[in-house]
């Protein structure tokens, strides 16, 4: 076991993999020679080679293209989107190609492909560098969607995908890369890059996908999350000093309803919270299934704490950020406690 940050963990996920099988590839943009922009395939090119860990030109959707043919020819592909503000461009390709791959060759091709991709706010980068897509994906029949929210999560999620013979869409909070904030605008990434949150084995292992986790225990009301805002809705409860069971998504698509259930149904409150814009938002598709499995057990409206329904902001970052005082009003008006 080391300690290690997220960026490190998922270094060391392809690291592995490459290591481990010989039709694994790493191809993005800036992947290669300089490490990636925010170095998480820092050094994997200087130890497997360029035909193995591939700088492309800057082309997402031929990036994503090629990476398909890669796989129905035999590869396991890891593409990386720098951004997945730019996953756009790559989109047909995803939906179009790679999506429905399996189902219109009666499974006589697959596509091995994993497409890595930093998400969310943190770095002010404003409406190109800050958006969280994964609603417009879980929602594509055909592909997997994956979001990590600590690096043993994140190193054993990449093993799986990586494994896996379907597509899946790996986001990556770049604001938990290096490493936890608890929604705090008092303390900017300054204040925690480069500490470690984590012990994660430096070999192999997997971290199924499509299970939630149940990251904080309690009994009087359930909080759904995924990435970032995990972290954000402890901070909140804890703040609060309410006994809330913190629930992980981890993976969107395929939903673990059955483990958000059991949590719903056994405190009778429900509250929803992801970064991304709220309306139609993966919250949403959280909130209806909630509904449907839970009614009679629920106490309470379902709530949903999310992003406003605008571009995300460079100047007013945190205003547009679901921060903890957010989180914690909503808490409070969810549990019915005044002030």
């Amino acid at each position: 076991m080391t300690a290690m940050n997220m960026v490190q963990a998922l270094n060391s996920a392809m690291d592995v993999m490459l290591e481990r099988d010989s039709s694994v590839v790493v191809l993005g943009e800036d992947v290669g020679y300089f490490g990636g922009v925010f170095r998480v395939t820092d050094g994997l090119q200087k130890k497997f080679g360029a035909h193995r860990v591939l700088d492309t030109p800057i082309a997402e959707g031929g990036i994503v293209g090629a990476a398909i043919g890669m796989g129905v020819n035999g590869l396991r592909p890891v593409a990386e989107i720098q951004f997945a503000d730019y996953i756009y461009p790559a989109y047909d390709q995803i939906v179009s190609e790679l999506a429905r791959l399996r189902y219109r060759s009666a499974a006589a091709f697959t596509a091995p492909l994993t497409i890595r991709t930093p998400c969310g706010g943190g770095i002010r980068g404003g409406q190109t560098h800050s958006q969280s897509p994964e609603g417009v994906f879980a929602h594509v029949s055909g592909i997997k969607t994956v979001m990590p929210s600590n690096p043993y999560d994140a190193k054993g999620l990449l093993i799986a995908a990586i494994e896996d013979d379907d597509p899946v869409i790996f986001f990556e909070p770049k604001r938990l890369y290096n490493g936890p904030f608890d929604g705090d605008p008092e303390k900017p990434a300054q204040a925690w890059a480069g500490h470690p949150m984590a012990d994660v084995p430096e070999g192999y292992y997997r971290v199924e996908i499509g299970k939630a986790a149940v990251t904080r225990a309690g009994g009087t009301v359930t909080m759904v999350a995924y990435g970032t805002m995990v972290h954000v809705c402890i901070a909140a409860a804890e703040a609060e000093g309410i006994d809330a069971e913190v629930i992980d998504v981890r993976s969107m698509m395929p939903l673990d309803i059955d483990t958000i259930a059991l949590s719903v149904e056994k405190t009778g409150r429900c509250l929803i919270a992801h970064e991304a814009t709220r309306f139609a938002g993966f919250g949403a598709e959280l909130s209806a299934s909630i509904q449907e499995r839970c009614f009679w057990s629920l106490e309470a409206p379902i709530a949903r704490v999310a992003g406003w329904d605008t571009p995300y902001p460079h100047a007013f970052e945190w205003q547009y950020f679901p921060g903890k005082q957010r989180v914690r009003r909503s808490l409070r008006q969810l549990m019915q406690i005044e002030g």
